[in-house]
């Protein structure tokens, strides 16, 4: 079919089931696919064709829910040639690919590339976990303590300054560690002068963050794995510095990096530990 001007890219036009004329009879029931139709706002919407000829909305017929009703009672020979409804102006169909602009959207909020539009119907920026900084210290240096009483370990301690108060603070922490003897040692996480995430002493029992035990007598040969990660809301915009400590059971000698007999021999490790702290944005 020609039109004049553009051609429409798209529309909900329905052409209704045909209808057999019953002889001394008015009204009929519309359907679309077999099911009633009520799928319109209004009368004008309807294209009707009896006999050939156009029928004019109102006057020459009336529409109402599922039935259509002409002026006067049809007669046998009299043909409904079609029944055509124009989109709906609620109801417009699927519209193409590419052809919704943002500025058609009701929702509310900045609508540009750096947002997205939530189920709220609100355009909201990314955020919500989103990593906002990232601070790490790296330490290799080789260093020893001996204390059955906590205090800091060399080298592993980090600064950060949240951007926001009510950003979280992600502490991962790997430490490498060995003893010279039979011993435990335990290691505790600070904010500022401030334990974190530690369990509680009990009886005898020492409250820490993580562990670690040598039994045997190579234990001066070996060097051990620790790692630690710990979700803080320090509720500041200020520096903050986390940092861990450590004690040994019977004032046992801790060696960070290397094993404690640090041996000259291809199966002796030097090693490197991490702390890292991440502001995760509320």
């Amino acid at each position: 079919m020609a039109y004049i001007g553009k051609q429409p890219a798209i529309g909900n036009f329905v052409k209704l089931d045909a209808i057999s004329v019953v002889n001394g009879q008015a009204s009929y029931t519309m359907q679309n696919g077999g099911a009633n139709f009520t799928e319109y706002s209004n009368v004008n919407q309807f294209l009707v064709s009896l006999n050939g000829i156009l029928q004019s909305p109102t006057t020459s017929f009336t529409v109402s829910s599922s039935t259509i009703t002409f002026a006067s009672n049809l007669v046998t020979g009299d043909v409904i040639d079609h029944i055509i409804v124009l989109g709906n102006s609620l109801d417009v169909g699927v519209p193409s690919d590419n052809t919704v602009s943002l500025a058609k959207l009701t929702a509310t909020g900045t609508k540009d590339a750096t947002t997205f539009l939530r189920g709220d119907n609100t355009f909201a920026e990314a955020g919500g976990g989103k990593i906002n900084q990232v601070v790490q210290t790296v330490n290799s240096t080789i260093s020893q303590m001996s204390s059955s009483s906590f205090a800091d370990v060399s080298g592993m301690s980090v600064a950060i300054t949240p951007s926001a108060s009510d950003s979280k603070i992600l502490i991962t922490v790997s430490l490498y560690a060995g003893q010279n003897q039979n011993s435990v040692a335990f290691f505790k996480l600070l904010r500022g002068s401030t334990v974190i995430g530690s369990a509680s002493d009990v009886g005898s029992r020492v409250g820490c963050n993580f562990s670690f035990g040598v039994d045997g007598n190579d234990g001066h040969s070996q060097v051990h794995s620790n790692s630690y990660s710990y979700l803080d809301s320090p509720s500041t915009t200020s520096a903050t510095t986390y940092k861990i400590q450590g004690a040994s059971y019977n004032n046992a000698t801790l060696t960070f990096n290397r094993t404690p007999n640090d041996a000259d021999h291809v199966t002796t490790a030097r090693c490197t530990s991490v702390i890292t702290a991440m502001e995760v944005l509320a």
